[in-house]
């Protein structure tokens, strides 16, 4: 495959994936009836009331998406170069730390989320990069 496609293919599997885990702790933590999610004071207290354990699913999804997400690329792209995971997991860590800037998650999540997407990215490019089996 090109590495447009696999950059492509990366993306979608990126988006399908943090969309699940929004879905699963939004299921786990809801927003009150009638809470207006546009409005970015009501998300802020939303978050802040996040119960730890939903936060770890947090931290455990992002660094799965990162990973997957990194390990198509790294597959799929052409030669199976690494820039294509590197590419795809550093837009994601990216978009993390954007997200925590935004909203009050406490320190050992924002540490969480520093430290495992890059874990996953090389350990996905890695994985991506192993040679074919005969």
């Amino acid at each position: 495959m090109c590495s447009a496609g696999a950059i492509v293919v990366s993306l979608v599997a990126a988006m399908a994936l943090i969309i699940a885990v929004e879905v699963v702790t939004i299921f786990f933590h809801p927003f009150p009836e009638g809470a207006d999610t546009t409005d970015h004071e009501i998300v802020e207290a939303h978050v802040a009331k996040f119960p730890q354990w939903v936060l770890a699913i947090g931290v455990v999804g992002w660094g799965v998406t990162t990973f997957v997400s990194a390990w198509i690329a790294t597959r799929l792209g052409a030669g199976r170069h690494p820039a294509h995971g590197i590419v795809i997991g550093s837009l994601l860590l990216l978009a993390a730390v954007f997200n925590m800037f935004m909203l009050p998650y406490p320190v050992w999540f924002e540490l969480a989320n520093l430290l495992i997407p890059p874990l996953a990215i090389f350990a996905a490019v890695r994985c991506g990069r192993a040679p074919r089996a005969a």
